[in-house]
């Protein structure tokens, strides 16, 4: 029974006490985001990556074009929005990170170390990803690009150029199996100065390490002083990406051939929607773009203050996140159309996804453009961008985690900072060898995908069933003083449980051996790679028994019992609002969640 009919007005005027300045931090301990933007931006950076312009514009075309975008808004609404409130609004409840917010129920802390574990891996690779666009800007500042020619130390004689494909394509020359364009070799024998395979590092790429080594001063630098700065370097890094994505837009859009592009982008195939593989990348795509599980969107949402609304950024992020996947489509693909025009062949045989498309196919598309190397120069510029958010909020959620964890540490938070970011950088040197793009694929392949669902299925099953829904709805009322009706219930007891386990099903039934540029790579390298997955889903049952084994002061039941119920710490930081909360878990008959308690 909700507060407001056990007669408890939920919507009362605020207390003195919760107003609070603007310019004055609400919890003085741990620090508040200055404004509500700051807040807004910080999520939108988080959420909106790389991935938005490089996987889904590919997999909308491949899965039905404008039809995908039925089950894509579906899913939306069923699994991104429920478990993107669920995390920021929990977050801002208890004022806490990954870590601390298992209070509620200890037996399963595991899962807010798994989430910091694979945090720490997908980190460390993925500064690599956002240091090849900080490499292309600087080879775009010049008069020419080089991968508009051939004939270049790094080039082979089997390099082509988009003029000879155009020439090989008007001379019905259908032999072209040996053809490697230009930008393919730049990419990987010029940037990645690529080694035959895994099982040859061959050495550190330095203009990878000295890029990769600015990403993490970026991200120090950006962090350090805690959400103060990084609510401040947003208003840059999120929104410069926006104004590049509109400017290729327009340009794009004026190429000869683009709306061909566009046209082959969103042209539906309403048969794709009875395959049932269309749902589930659906599914997986608003799951893995949105990022839950990873403890950013809740230490994000930690530093809100206790009143705030969290329900419209809730809504508000993810579909904007959507809504940027959909535009990007339409920057890529009308480029992809003026490059099939240009080359006398059609759209599917330009379009690519992945690294593919944002280091080789796109950057050869934007050589064929009037003004270059100053369109390069910008698209490079705006990946940079829309990857560099998603890093230091990532750091930022891990070092709170810890902070929140060992309180001691939060005056030193700058040296647990450093101390972070220099042990990543470290580790991502493997990933700035010449093997290092074999190393980055196996991480991207098994490291975080089986864990992050894993973490998210934890998540659903503490405060859906264990704490219970009921409770979440009733705590989430008292915060933020509205109503909230009942689809939500619903959607966290049944909908999205269900379609988190369709997820996890689809994604280890679709799950094949890792290879790159079609080597499949050797039997004992996928073993390390199920190693790093192992390493993250394996704290989940470490801690359940390190808890059972610590805590065992009597029957096993009994510490299961107390494993299975909040601690002393569960509700909201700040005492004023913890006594509020109490008050109303009284009146409304709940069982005040204390330690050794059972919930009712």
């Amino acid at each position: 029974m909700s507060p407001r009919e056990k007669g408890i007005d939920i919507q009362e005027p605020v207390s003195t006490k919760d107003v609070e300045s603007s310019s004055k931090d609400e919890n003085e301990e741990r620090g508040n985001w200055s404004s509500k933007w700051d807040y807004f931006l910080s999520l939108a950076g988080f959420a909106i990556g790389i991935g938005n312009v490089w996987r889904f514009p590919y997999l909308c075309y491949r899965n039905g074009g404008g039809a995908f975008l039925i089950p894509y808004l579906i899913m939306l609404f069923l699994v991104g929005i429920p478990l993107f409130f669920l995390e920021s609004a929990l977050g801002q409840f208890s004022s806490s990170g990954c870590l601390s917010l298992y209070s509620v129920c200890p037996l399963f802390k595991g899962t807010g170390y798994a989430s910091l574990i694979v945090t720490l891996i997908a980190s460390t690779y993925y500064s690599v990803v956002v240091a090849y666009p900080i490499v292309f800007f600087f080879h775009s500042l010049q008069s020419e690009l080089p991968w508009e020619s051939c004939g270049n130390p790094w080039n082979t004689a089997n390099c082509t150029t988009t003029q000879l494909m155009l020439e090989a394509s008007q001379n019905n020359i259908t032999d072209r199996a040996n053809f490697v364009s230009a930008s393919d070799e730049f990419f990987h024998n010029y940037i990645l100065e690529i080694s035959p395979s895994i099982t040859h590092m061959d050495g550190l790429v330095w203009p990878i390490v000295g890029a990769t080594a600015f990403v993490w001063i970026f991200c120090f630098l950006c962090i350090f002083k805690g959400v103060k700065i990084v609510g401040k370097v947003v208003w840059f890094t999120t929104t410069f990406p926006f104004v590049m994505l509109f400017i290729l837009f327009i340009r794009g859009v004026t190429l000869p051939g683009a709306w061909t592009g566009i046209e082959f982008y969103i042209y539906p195939k309403w048969e794709k929607l009875a395959t049932l593989k269309v749902w589930a990348d659906a599914a997986v795509q608003i799951f893995f773009s949105l990022g839950p599980g990873f403890g950013s969107i809740i230490t994000m949402g930690s530093y809100n203050k206790y009143r705030n609304n969290s329900l419209k950024d809730a809504i508000l992020v993810p579909v904007l996140n959507c809504a940027t996947s959909i535009f990007a489509g339409f920057v890529v693909f009308s480029v992809l159309g003026f490059m099939a025009h240009r080359t006398g062949t059609t759209v599917d045989k330009v379009t690519s996804a992945g690294p593919a498309l944002a280091f080789i196919t796109y950057p050869e598309a934007l050589s064929l453009m009037p003004m270059a190397p100053l369109w390069s120069a910008l698209f490079f510029a705006m990946l940079f961008f829309l990857g560099i958010d998603s890093v230091f909020v990532q750091i930022e959620s891990m070092v709170v985690s810890i902070t929140d964890e060992f309180p001691q540490l939060r005056p030193k938070r700058g040296w647990v900072t450093f101390f972070a970011c220099v042990v990543m950088f470290l580790a991502s040197l493997f990933c700035c060898t010449r093997g290092g793009m074999y190393v980055l694929q196996l991480l991207d392949w098994y490291s975080a995908s089986q864990t992050i669902i894993i973490a998210c299925l934890c998540e659903i099953i503490v405060f859906g069933f264990i704490y219970g829904t009921g409770r979440v709805v009733r705590d989430l009322q008292v915060m933020m003083r509205l109503q909230l009706p009942w689809p939500w219930y619903a959607a966290w007891v049944a909908i999205t449980p269900a379609l988190l386990l369709f997820i996890f099903i689809n994604v280890l039934a679709s799950n094949t051996s890792v290879s790159y540029r079609g080597q499949v790579f050797p039997d004992w390298i996928q073993g390390i790679g199920w190693c790093t997955a192992a390493s993250s889903m394996s704290a989940i049952p470490i801690y359940m028994m390190y808890y059972i084994i610590s805590n065992n002061r009597g029957s096993i039941y009994k510490c299961l019992k107390g494993g299975l119920c909040a601690t002393e710490d569960w509700g909201p930081a700040l005492e004023h609002h913890k006594k509020e909360w109490l008050k109303i878990c009284t009146i409304t008959k709940a069982t005040q969640p204390t330690h050794r308690l059972m919930y009712p």
